[in-house]
């Protein structure tokens, strides 16, 4: 597989789930949505003031509109919202949602760097019941790396290290984001893997598969 453009038609439908404030026009975010078809924006309501359950309440709607399988692809706050989401509704695995990749999660139980992100505290604990990758950046200033990949290990999904990329957003001249289409692709490609029969349970898998390939 060479990348997202050239899957087939049956993909799954992507969800973007964006984070404080929203995902303006030049976000890598804001791009594949004019890009793709099955690709949506989440409308999660109160973006400069989020609340908790009023996010995981809007992610769950959408959801149970959407039609199909599902890769949800978060940002900043918008991972916390696709965490606690697991934590309250309990999917199960090999249910809709067949996938996520969360980018750029922010600090939210040590003093976070907006006020405004403390209605997230505690952050959920629980591994998510289907594939992840969480893509943090060495320089983010919304948290450390050490402290993305205590996340990363509170929901069970393979850390991806973006290099110095800032908060992965807009201010970080990032375009479409090639990279975060490749991790996008190959983690479609497990989610395919995860409908044959006895395949591997998501755990570990996809560092296995593939990490050593994205540091090239």
């Amino acid at each position: 597989m060479t990348g997202f453009h050239s899957r087939s038609h049956s993909d799954p439908n992507i969800l973007l789930v964006p984070g404080l404030d929203n995902s303006g026009p030049a976000h890598w975010q804001s791009l594949w949505e004019r890009q793709w078809l099955n690709c949506h924006r989440v409308d999660m309501g109160n973006w400069h003031t989020p609340n908790r359950n009023a996010w995981v309440n809007r992610l769950n709607l959408a959801i149970r509109q959407t039609e199909g399988p599902i890769v949800l692809v978060a940002h900043s706050l918008g991972c916390h919202a696709v965490a606690w989401w697991a934590a309250l509704e309990r999917p199960r695995a090999g249910g809709k949602v067949v996938g996520a990749l969360l980018v750029a999660p922010p600090e939210v139980d040590n003093a976070p760097a907006d006020p405004r992100l403390n209605s997230f505290a505690p952050s959920a604990r629980g591994v998510l019941p289907f594939p992840s990758l969480l893509v943090s950046s060495r320089d983010d200033p919304y948290i450390s790396p050490d402290r993305a990949y205590r996340l990363a290990s509170f929901w069970g999904a393979d850390h991806v290290d973006a290099g110095r990329a800032g908060h992965i957003n807009a201010e970080s001249d990032l375009g479409d984001w090639p990279f975060g289409k490749r991790l996008l692709a190959r983690l479609l490609d497990v989610a395919e893997l995860s409908d044959e029969p006895q395949a591997p349970p998501p755990g570990r898998r996809l560092a296995a598969d593939w990490r050593p390939d994205l540091t090239e």
